[in-house]
């Protein structure tokens, strides 16, 4: 299995935000943005700034990906 971040994605264009302004708005680095830009693991306390930024839940900006096994 593995984690998608399709959905953060989705949101962003939404709300007309790039990825340069959820940086700065959930105070988080680059290198995490490079993280999930990759579906890559990020620190959950990531996940929360991001939820808290986009005021959202953690399940509208992620899912599990099981087409990935």
């Amino acid at each position: 299995m593995a984690i998608s971040y399709k959905k953060l994605w989705k949101l962003l264009i939404d709300k007309d935000m790039k990825k340069k302004d959820l940086q700065k708005a959930a105070g988080i680095s680059s290198t995490s943005i490079t993280k999930l830009g990759k579906n890559e693991n990020v620190n959950t306390e990531i996940l929360e700034k991001i939820c808290a930024a986009l005021q959202c839940d953690i399940c509208d900006i992620m899912e599990i990906d099981n087409s990935k096994r």
